[in-house]
C-alpha cells in the first residue's frame, strides 16, 4: 500500500479551475486504479501553513539551543508545531501530485510558502561534504499545471519558472521521477479549451494509470 499527498494550490474548484479539473480526474482514476492506497487532499489554501517568520527561526533556535518545546512562546510552538506536523506528512507519503496554476510565470505564492515548510535538512535533504543530497529516493511526483499561453515549447518556454521551480526542488529532495501535466493554450486560442481540456484528462487518465 501507498501514501499519496494530493497537493492543491488552487483557490477555485474544479468546475472553475482547468489545473482542478484535470487534478481531480488524475486523482480519482488513480483511486480507481490503486483502492488500497492512501490517499490524503492537502489544500494550501484552507491548509495553515506558516511562514517562515522571526517567531519560527527564534525557535529553531531555542531548540537548537537545548530548550525543550513547551519553554517556546506560544507563538512560536504553534508555527514549529505546526511545521513540523507538515513536514512529517510529507516524509510519510510515497508518491506526491502538485496542482497549480500558472501565475505570472511561476506559482501562487502559498506554494512556495509549502516548500520552504517541508525543504529542511536532515529531513528532505542533508548536507555533506560533496554537497547537498535529497533524502527521498525512491519516491515519484506528478505537477499539473494549467497556463493561459504556451510554454512548453516555441519563444516563450524560458518565461515558464512554477514547474522549473518544482522540478528544481524535487530534485534537491532527491525524487528521480518527476512528470508533467501542462493544460495550456487556451488563453490564445479560448474556442479550443474544450479541446485542450479533454487531451489533458485523457493524459491524466493515462498517467494515473501507472503513477
Amino acid at each position: 500500500m501507498a501514501n499519496v499527498l494530493y497537493i492543491t494550490a488552487h483557490p477555485l474548484q474544479a468546475d472553475a479551475s482547468l489545473s482542478m479539473a484535470v487534478g481531480q480526474e488524475f486523482i480519482e482514476t488513480y483511486k480507481k486504479e490503486n483502492p488500497c492506497d492512501e490517499v490524503v487532499h492537502l489544500d494550501l489554501y484552507k491548509a495553515d501553513i506558516p511562514y517562515l517568520d522571526a517567531d519560527v527561526f527564534s525557535g529553531w533556535e531555542k531548540l537548537r539551543a537545548g530548550n525543550s518545546f513547551e519553554k517556546l512562546e506560544t507563538n512560536e510552538r504553534l508555527k514549529v508545531g505546526r511545521l513540523a506536523e507538515l513536514g512529517g506528512q510529507f516524509l510519510l507519503a510515497d508518491k506526491y501530485v502538485f496542482v497549480t496554476p500558472m501565475w505570472n510565470f511561476s506559482i501562487p505564492a502559498i506554494m512556495k510558502t509549502y516548500i520552504d515548510a517541508i525543504a529542511v535538512s536532515g529531513k528532505t535533504f542533508k548536507y555533506t561534504r560533496d554537497g547537498a543530497k535529497g533524502l527521498l529516493k525512491g519516491k515519484k511526483a506528478v505537477h499539473i499545471q494549467a497556463r493561459g499561453g504556451l510554454y512548453s515549447e516555441g519563444p516563450d518556454v524560458h518565461k515558464e519558472m512554477g514547474h522549473r521551480y518544482l522540478e528544481v526542488m524535487m530534485d534537491f529532495f532527491g525524487i528521480e521521477s518527476f512528470e508533467t501535466i501542462a493544460i495550456e493554450g487556451q488563453m490564445i486560442h479560448p474556442e479550443k479549451t474544450d479541446e485542450i481540456k479533454t487531451k489533458a484528462i485523457g493524459q491524466a487518465k493515462d498517467l494515473a494509470h501507472h503513477f
